[in-house]
């Protein structure tokens, strides 16, 4: 595997960067943009996914980072958790639901591949 010289270049990140698109844009609009409380935090959670991979990067530390990798894939967690809540709300369609799902869990499949990868790696 190259060497990562940036957070920007993790396919976890660029994945997790639009799931926070897709949230943002979900929650912009209609009822569910009136709902603050979980329009913030789902928004939140979002974000955070994002946020953890780049300061758990930016750690320079393995271990540190496999930790807020943990972390960030908890987050894609709380996302879908809250789609659930949406969807039930009737703030999001089925097809929205499915596509937010999706993005989510798909972005916490390459989380977990690369926490595999680096925990793999971690005394070598």
């Amino acid at each position: 595997m190259a060497k990562i010289e940036r957070f920007e270049d993790i396919q976890s990140w660029q994945k997790g960067r639009e799931l926070c698109r897709l949230v943002y844009q979900m929650t912009g609009q209609g009822a569910f943009s009136r709902d603050f409380g979980l329009r913030d935090q789902v928004r939140r959670a979002a974000v955070s996914v994002i946020s953890n991979i780049a300061e758990g990067f930016e750690s320079q530390n393995n271990r540190v980072f496999v930790r807020y990798l943990h972390i960030a894939k908890g987050s894609c967690g709380e996302v879908r958790a809250q789609a659930y809540v949406a969807l039930d709300q009737g703030y999001i369609s089925q097809t929205e639901f499915d596509e937010l799902y999706a993005l989510s869990t798909g972005t916490s499949r390459l989380i977990a591949g690369f926490i595999a990868y680096l925990n793999q790696h971690l005394d070598h």
